[in-house]
């Protein structure tokens, strides 16, 4: 499979390590970036373009994922949800890097490096790598759910951005 990374400053030794790991485990491994340490690096640009790499293998059919570093991996997560087709999980735990892909169909996790020790990071990977999206009915429908928001700002009869109804003021 191939397998998209980026990071910024704090992730740049946990992306490094995972790169040789992910190649040792016969994966190709698309760094993103950045290449040298530089404690005032931005992640945005560097996590885009990872997950543009997987929607568009995704796209022509590559069989590909992202992961995704920072020093939370909250704004990591945030950027990489930023590309149409991407669905980015912040990931802490095996649950949730094995939920990510069971239910959410995820094409790429975001971990925070100082958050979790490498090998932590390593077990998340290589679980979110193996599991396959379920496919059952509930998480399609929510899945596609998503996809028609993200195209035409709504979901068909769900009641999107309708406001709640307030009671009048009292007099």
């Amino acid at each position: 499979m191939r397998i998209h990374i980026a990071t910024d400053h704090a992730g740049l030794e946990f992306s490094r390590t995972l790169q040789a790991h992910l190649s040792n485990a016969g994966h190709e491994v698309i760094d993103h970036g950045p290449v040298e340490y530089d404690a005032l690096d931005d992640y945005p640009a560097f996590c885009i373009n990872a997950a543009l790499g997987v929607a568009r293998d995704q796209a022509a059919g590559t069989k590909a994922l992202g992961v995704v570093f920072g020093g939370s991996g909250n704004g990591e997560q945030i950027a990489a949800n930023k590309v149409d087709g991407i669905r980015a999980a912040l990931v802490w735990s095996m649950d949730t890097a094995i939920l990510a892909r069971e239910h959410n169909d995820a094409n790429v996790i975001s971990i925070g490096a100082r958050q979790h020790t490498v090998e932590e990071a390593i077990r998340y990977i290589d679980a979110f790598i193996a599991e396959p999206f379920s496919g059952d009915e509930r998480h399609v429908r929510r899945i596609a759910q998503l996809a028609e928001y993200e195209t035409t700002g709504d979901i068909a009869g769900k009641g999107v951005d309708v406001a709640p109804h307030a009671e009048a003021p009292a007099e």
